[in-house]
């Protein structure tokens, strides 16, 4: 089923497409309608993608979101469309999306989803702690 909110993601080349980078984005006030209740479900999106051609345009993702305020949605399904919709438009090398859903019924639920354009592999992890805490051990040991 076509989103109708779809056609609002707008998206502008990317800068610097010879290099895997992450992009982080928090959207903390997703809302749409439980589909049984007709009540208002909260949510905190975050959205972390590593972008090929395309980034997205924030102000298109902004009106995007609102534009489900007033559609009647399960939890799973639109963190799904949301997924598909962002692969669309921006077509990146890796996108995962977590949505953490407010209490409900004094249940919480956070949906995860991926998508792994076909053939990317990620760059090997570099963890920056780690060389904090070597470098700051050299350092110690000359002094």
């Amino acid at each position: 089923m076509k989103n109708p909110v779809s056609k609002i993601l707008q998206s502008f080349p990317n800068p610097s497409p010879e290099r895997d980078y992450l992009v982080r984005i928090e959207i903390p006030e997703f809302t749409c309608l439980c589909p049984m209740s007709g009540q208002p479900d909260f949510a905190r999106l975050e959205l972390e993608f590593i972008p090929d051609r395309r980034n997205v345009e924030l102000k298109s993702l902004k009106l995007y979101v609102v534009g489900y305020r007033d559609q009647g949605v399960f939890h799973e399904a639109v963190t799904n469309r949301v997924l598909d919709d962002l692969v669309a438009a921006i077509a990146p090398r890796f996108l995962r999306i977590t949505a953490r859903w407010n209490v409900r019924g004094g249940i919480y639920t956070t949906v995860v989803v991926e998508h792994r354009k076909r053939g990317w592999k990620p760059s090997p992890a570099i963890d920056l702690g780690s060389t904090a805490a070597t470098a700051d051990r050299l350092e110690a040991q000359r002094s």
